[in-house]
C-alpha cells in the first residue's frame, strides 16, 4: 500500500485515522489517539464511530462509548475493549484481520469478516459473521489467509476463555 512504513512507530498522543478495509462494502474510517506503540503492538483510543446506536442483541454500541483498540503488526486479529461513558466495561469486540499496517495518516486494518464478542463477565463468548466469511470467497482466493483467519478466531476464543485477554493486552 502506498505510504505504508513497516518500520515507523506511532507517537503517544498523536491523532491518527484508523482505516478498516471492508472489501467491496467500503472502508470505515474514524479518528483515534495513540496510547502506545512498541513497534509490534499499537494501542489507540477512539470514541464509538457510529452515527447512531447500534444494537447487536448481545451488546449496544452508543454515543459516549470508548474503545481501547489493540492492533498488532504480526498477528491476524485486533481486540477492542469497550467501555460505556462512565467507564464500565461492556466487553471485548475482536476482529479477525490481516496484520495491521502503519501509514502516514494512521493504521490500515483489513477485516476478514470473522469476529468474536466477549462479554465483560466472559459468560458470553460469541463467534460472529462466519456466514460472511464463507460468502467472501477468501478460502478460494487466498487459502493461506483463510487458514490464518480461522486459526486467529480459535486463538482469540482460547485467550478469552483463559484470562479474558489480561495477559495479551498488558
Amino acid at each position: 500500500m502506498s505510504g505504508t512504513d513497516v518500520t515507523r512507530t506511532l507517537t503517544p498522543g498523536d491523532d491518527i485515522t484508523v482505516r478498516l478495509v471492508k472489501g467491496p462494502r467500503g472502508d470505515v474510517r474514524y479518528p483515534a489517539v495513540v496510547n502506545r506503540d512498541d513497534g509490534t503492538h499499537v494501542v489507540v483510543r477512539a470514541p464509538w464511530a457510529g452515527a447512531r446506536t447500534r444494537d447487536f442483541g448481545f451488546v449496544r454500541f452508543e454515543q459516549g462509548d470508548v474503545f481501547t483498540e489493540h492492533y498488532w503488526r504480526d498477528r491476524w486479529y485486533s481486540v477492542k475493549e469497550v467501555r460505556d461513558p462512565g467507564g464500565r466495561l461492556k466487553g471485548w469486540y475482536c476482529d479477525v484481520t490481516r496484520p495491521t499496517l502503519v501509514e502516514r495518516a494512521g493504521l490500515v486494518v483489513e477485516d476478514l469478516d470473522l469476529d468474536l464478542w466477549v462479554s465483560a463477565d466472559r459468560a458470553a463468548i460469541l463467534r460472529l459473521d462466519e456466514d460472511e466469511f464463507l460468502e467472501s470467497g477468501l478460502e478460494d482466493r487466498d487459502p493461506h489467509a483463510a487458514a490464518q483467519a480461522r486459526q486467529a478466531l480459535d486463538d482469540l476464543e482460547r485467550l478469552a476463555r483463559r484470562d479474558g485477554f489480561a495477559a495479551l493486552l498488558a
